[in-house]
């Protein structure tokens, strides 16, 4: 049996990537001198894969800051705002991924939202009426060509334009449907190219196949295929999907002229069921999605090889054992974890390790007789695995789950009557300005917190100066006149590895980076038992910061729906029940801290969106009518006049905006400013009772907002926001941004909010 994946991670073992952009727009080495690192990581990724054994391998998977983007660079679906600059054109590509102040100009980046159910986030092309669709790069058949001179054929993985139409935003009044031929004759001028180079196979990767599809929606896919697919010539094509089941679509599908198709048997519910009622082609390759591309699991071998026999009674020998989706979505490898023991480690796979398990399930497909296959020492070696979880339960924290109560869910007095006293008590202005949360992590931050953990400094070393930090930031906040003051979290390394850290249940990894975005990474701890709370995890420090201050300080807390979702999670038992453990767990925290005098507590749930289903029929059935409630569970034992913020960012919230405001907290920032303020209408048409601040400007942008700017868009807020609920906040935490940039925006945005209080 052949092996495929459809994507490698691209920053690096090391975070190379990260590292060397960082360099370059600091201005610290030359675009070239990035080139040469790309190269080195391309290459390496693409040996390793052969080395491996793995047939299907793709080029271009590779990205400076993200796929989405790259395919509309390459497509010219570039805004004048960037293509107008006088910059190189990976300086454009740049300006448009994070924003662009300096000598040739000042623009905003372009929006930026979460890739479907997962953490990782794209780039929204914006198209407009006078956008001129044409094949405007080479990089696919750069990095194809690339490959083929170190000796590896791949297949050219691109986002199909199914996706990139359905991903864009329109900003004219003409729609997707308006540029589909435009879009698909240029596909077909790129496959040329890559024919006369000499590739065999291009994979279209469509996931946006996997979602609720309209007729309209199905017509435009097949008018864009039937002129991609009649005049793709000798290449052969991949349609490859992901993170779910294509149900809408399937029978459609399987009838077009694709030489292979793709289709996620991890996520897909349904995948093994559409293939057995509608049958699959004989004439093309079925690339079956069974070793999960998403986390970090070993693969249950008696289960995939079960399910390749289903397959291949229906589909015969034409299936090729492939990855659910891009292992973007993993670490690279589990050689550079020295610290875990083996206990832990041999129940993980990632990249690297996943490539060995596509080979060995492979082979064992391979075996004609089942009694084979059981007597090998890889399947008798993995079978050990699952009979084999040390220190996975604890009976305490089961029964606390199985006790909670229909009331336990509930907060007492309602919304309208504590909003009252919270404003009371608080004795907050109009537009009362604060922060999300943390402060930039410079790096005598992360120098000290690396001394501690090598053992160079004392525990009340490490305490001592992260106390004068947290002074320092209170004294700035103080200084810029801010109204709700945060502390800075320099203790913190991560909003979900730290917490973890002081979680029963959590195992940690020392660089099992992914990337989040762009350049940021975040590093998954891992759910690996049951969970609860060991000990008070941030009072101290919120105690502290309270005695520096006059003025009110939130306490900080991430929620137990993100804290689940930016995990690795379980596998032998369902998110809600790892949810609900952690939502215990902080639940504790929130009533030590209300006991220690804290009276504004937030609990940040920025990943809230992340695991809803992408069909709307699944939303409840499946996810919102236990996360929500898991979140109330936090914070409903608190006192009236305690104020309960939440925090979300980057997701797409207009459509769920009643299930937000059933969380029942008193205060919801969010992002807004990339999206241009469109969550604004949804949330007067609901009816939005909670208090919101949505961001004001970009934190993932070095550019500094202007007076104007801010005082434009809380203009704009005032027209569909009570003035009475409305806070001013930017659209995240500070940790990324440098310390002069943020102290010149935040005296913006105390400025701009005055501003709007005196104009009444």
């Amino acid at each position: 049996m052949k092996t495929s994946v459809i994507g490698y991670p691209r920053i690096g073992k090391n975070r190379e990537l990260k590292f060397a952009s960082e360099k370059y727009f600091k201005s610290e080495i030359s675009e070239n001198d990035l080139q040469l690192v790309a190269a080195e990581l391309r290459k390496d990724s693409l040996l390793k894969q052969k080395e491996a054994g793995i047939n299907f391998i793709s080029s271009n998977d590779f990205s400076f800051y993200d796929n989405v983007l790259d395919a509309a660079f390459l497509f010219n679906i570039i805004p004048e705002r960037y293509s107008s600059l006088d910059l190189t054109d990976l300086g454009k590509y740049f300006a448009a991924a994070r924003g662009y102040q300096g000598d040739k100009g000042n623009v905003k980046a372009l929006a930026m939202k979460k890739w479907f159910n997962t953490n990782y986030h794209y780039l929204v092309p914006e198209i407009d009426d006078t956008t001129e669709i044409k094949l405007a790069g080479n990089k696919p058949v750069d990095e194809y060509l690339e490959a083929k001179a170190l000796g590896v054929e791949t297949k050219t993985a691109i986002v199909g334009p199914f996706t990139l139409l359905k991903l864009a935003k329109y900003t004219g009044e003409k729609k997707s449907a308006d540029f589909s031929t435009q879009l698909a004759d240029e596909y077909l001028k790129l496959i040329e190219k890559l024919a006369a180079a000499g590739a065999e196979w291009i994979e279209f990767d469509e996931p946006s196949l996997v979602k609720d599809l309209t007729a309209d929606d199905i017509t435009l896919f097949k008018s864009v295929y039937d002129i991609v697919l009649n005049g793709k010539g000798s290449v052969k094509a991949l349609l490859q999907t992901y993170f779910g089941d294509i149900r809408d679509i399937y029978s459609e599908v399987i009838k077009l002229s694709f030489d292979a198709i793709g289709l996620d048997f991890i996520e897909g519910r349904k995948t093994a069921d559409l293939v057995k009622e509608f049958g699959f082609p004989a004439d093309k390759l079925l690339f079956a999605g069974l070793v999960n591309g998403k986390n970090i699991w070993r693969n249950n071998y008696a289960k995939t090889i079960d399910a390749l026999k289903n397959l291949k009674s229906t589909v015969g020998d034409n299936v090729v054992l492939s990855t659910s989706c891009s292992l973007l979505h993993v670490p690279y490898t589990l050689a550079s974890e020295t610290k875990l023991s083996q206990d832990y480690l041999e129940h993980f796979s990632f990249a690297e390790e996943k490539l060995g398990e596509l080979r060995e399930l492979a082979q064992l497909s391979d075996y004609a007789d089942a009694s084979n296959v059981a007597s090998t020492d890889s399947f008798q070696n993995n079978q050990k695995l699952f009979h084999n979880r040390i220190n996975s339960v604890d009976g305490s924290v089961q029964n606390r789950v199985a006790a909670i109560k229909d009331s336990d869910y509930t907060r007492l007095p309602e919304f309208h009557e504590r909003e009252k006293i919270q404003k009371e008590r608080l004795g907050l202005p109009l537009f009362p300005t604060t922060t999300i949360g943390s402060f930039p992590q410079t790096q005598d931050v992360r120098q000290n917190r690396q001394k501690l953990k090598k053992g160079l400094i004392s525990v009340d070393e490490y305490t001592e100066f992260n106390k004068k930090k947290i002074a320092e930031c209170i004294a700035l906040q103080e200084e810029i006149d801010l109204d709700v003051i945060v502390h800075g979290e320099y203790e913190r390394n991560d909003m979900v590895e730290y917490f973890g850290e002081h979680l029963a249940g959590y195992v940690f990894t020392e660089k099992a980076w992914v990337q989040s975005y762009g350049t940021r990474c975040v590093k998954p701890p891992i759910i690996w038992g049951d969970v609860s709370r060991k000990e008070a995890i941030t009072v101290e420090w919120s105690k502290f910061a309270k005695s520096c201050t006059d003025k009110p300080v939130k306490g900080m807390l991430t929620g137990p729906v993100t804290i689940l979702n930016w995990s690795f999670p379980r596998e032998d038992i369902s998110i809600k029940e790892s949810t609900l453990q952690i939502a215990l767990a902080i639940r504790d925290e929130v009533l030590d801290l209300e006991a220690n005098g804290i009276d504004i507590i937030q609990i940040d749930e920025a990943a809230l969106r992340e695991k809803l289903p992408l069909r709307r029929s699944d939303w409840y059935s499946e996810y919102l009518d236990w996360a929500i409630p898991a979140f109330r569970l936090v914070h409903s034992g608190v006192k009236p006049e305690t104020q309960i913020h939440t925090h979300m960012c980057y997701s797409e919230f207009t459509d769920i905006i009643p299930a937000i405001d059933a969380m029942d907290a008193d205060v919801i920032t969010f992002e807004a400013s990339r999206s241009d303020l469109q969550i604004l209408d949804s949330l007067k048409e609901n009816n939005f009772k909670t208090e919101v601040g949505p961001g004001v400007y970009d934190i993932h942008s070095p550019r500094v907002p202007s007076v104007d700017e801010i005082v434009t868009a809380l203009t704009k807020m005032r027209d569909r926001i009570e003035d009475t609920k409305l806070w001013v906040n930017p659209d995240c935490g500070l940790k990324t941004r440098g310390e002069t940039e943020t102290k010149a925006s935040l005296i913006n945005l105390v400025e701009a909010a005055k501003i709007i209080r005196n104009q009444g």
